[in-house]
């Protein structure tokens, strides 16, 4: 009996640490292994949910894709199920505590001689305790504890990680609402970029067909070299613009798919009807208001200053009593020959009352005021930037749609003249270096209405971004991952 409890503890102890032993393998620790570990073991991801870069991408699509699969999005979520685990940690506090041991101890010390031959039921009222002889024992048993009060402490610690919880969904929010606004400005930039691209073709393609001509006219008599090279000078800037604006298309593609959370090499291909549907406040009075109630970081700095609170208790309850409940179920043989008559258990309670810590509760109590003061005066700040920021949104929008207006005019104005000057140049009372001067400006003009349309579209997203329209990750999507409010 005595061989077997050995034997099979000994199997117990070793399986027991078998785990941890190969947790401390060097190739547990490395970077590739841990990525493969965590699913991120291919170096370029593909985008979850995926997307087909043969088909056109729409804006919703690009939205969802960059939700799901953005870095960012995607610590935000960690950092989520890392504050759930803080409830269930702060949760064990009210459960009991339970462990097997195993002790050996020898020696000749009189005391443990008596204590542990009283427990191992073969005290010998004979012996000498001034000289007991050696001593050899085992011990076995079960021993467990309960915190029946904490001062308040472990409640309060329940109360905080919830709130951590809470803090940590609220960034989520944030960095949503920011990537929300990222996608719908890099859209749009990938479409002013193919304008831009189209716009320069047609200018390339138009200087092209005068060149031509000229030449034509140059070898019948009929043109001076001055002005093919004028056209030639003109080509040349046309196909200037042309290699910039494709260049630009690359670097909006890049950001684009980096902002979605796959390789910057992707290719992407835009659905050019896909917009996002932005219903945002006629007044910047009513803008406020929405963002105030709206934007996750003035939410989260609230959290955080009952957060502060609660640790300015915590920090009070240094000053009360703690009581714990502790029991033991045990063996003692010097050969770990265990008996069931020889059985041990006690059980008590523990009362502590630590009335004075050299002032470490008051330093304490005094920093966690401190710390609310600080919440309270971040609070402050934060309203006022949001408030800065729905200004600034909402005069870059009206400023876009003022220059939106003009410069569609002077799209017209442009044409109008280009139109006027083609056929003065045709007629032989315009020059080509006049001509060449009105389709410039007619191109130009095009840029600029081009640019002030996105510009004011990506204004109307910003200033969704500055209320906090974005903002709407959250919840329902973390409670079926089983996470609780």
């Amino acid at each position: 009996m005595q061989r077997q409890l050995i034997f099979y503890t000994a199997i117990y102890f070793f399986m027991s640490i078998l785990p941890v032993s190969n947790c401390f393998s060097g190739d547990r620790y490395s970077y590739e292994s841990i990525r493969t570990e965590y699913g991120y073991g291919e170096r370029k991801e593909t985008p979850s949910p995926p997307f087909n870069p043969d088909r056109p991408l729409s804006l919703d699509e690009a939205v969802r894709i960059a939700l799901e699969n953005n870095p960012d999005s995607r610590m935000a979520k960690a950092r989520i199920a890392k504050a759930q685990a803080m409830i269930d940690k702060a949760e064990a506090a009210f459960y009991p505590s339970l462990g097997i041991y195993t002790e050996y101890v020898q020696g000749d010390a009189p005391s443990a001689f008596l204590f542990k031959t009283i427990d191992q039921r073969q005290f010998d009222p004979t012996t000498d305790f001034n000289d007991p002889g050696w001593l050899q024992n085992f011990e076995t048993g079960v021993q467990g504890r309960l915190n029946l009060f904490n001062g308040g402490k472990d409640f309060l610690n329940h109360g905080i990680a919830k709130r951590e919880l809470g803090i940590s969904r609220l960034e989520r929010q944030a960095v949503e609402n920011e990537l929300v606004a990222s996608v719908i400005k890099a859209y749009y930039d990938y479409l002013l970029a193919e304008d831009f691209i189209r716009i320069a073709e047609n200018a390339l393609e138009t200087v092209a067909s005068e060149l031509r001509i000229m030449k034509v006219r140059y070898e019948a008599g009929g043109a001076l070299k001055s002005d093919i090279l004028s056209l030639e000078v003109r080509m040349a800037q046309a196909e200037e613009t042309l290699v910039r604006s494709r260049n630009r298309l690359r670097i909006t593609v890049a950001v684009l798919s980096t902002t979605l959370g796959i390789d910057p090499d992707s290719r992407i291909i835009i659905d050019k009807n896909g917009k996002k549907a932005v219903n945002i406040p006629a007044t910047y009075e009513d803008a406020v208001a929405l963002a105030l109630n709206n934007r996750p970081e003035l939410k989260k700095v609230r959290e955080k200053i009952q957060l502060s609170r609660m640790g300015l208790d915590s920090a009070t309850s240094d000053y009360l009593p703690t009581l714990e409940v502790h029991g033991k179920y045990y063996h003692d043989d010097p050969n770990m020959s265990y008996d069931m008559d020889r059985q041990n258990w006690t059980i008590g309670a523990l009362l502590n009352w630590y009335f004075f810590t050299g002032l470490s509760t008051r330093s304490g109590q005094h920093i966690a005021s401190a710390r609310i003061k600080e919440m309270l005066a971040a609070d402050r700040k934060t309203a006022l930037n949001i408030r800065l920021d729905v200004k600034t949104a909402y005069l870059k929008m009206q400023e876009a749609s003022a220059r939106l207006e003009v410069t569609e005019k002077s799209v017209d104005s442009a044409e109008e003249s280009l139109a006027l000057v083609k056929k003065q140049y045709e007629g032989g009372s315009a020059t080509i270096t006049r001509y060449l001067e009105a389709e410039l400006a007619r191109n130009s003009a095009k840029i600029n209405s081009a640019s002030a349309y996105y510009d004011k579209e990506k204004a109307i997203a910003d200033a969704g971004r500055a209320i906090g329209l974005w903002a709407t990750a959250v919840d329902e999507e973390d409670k079926g991952e089983g996470y609780e409010e």
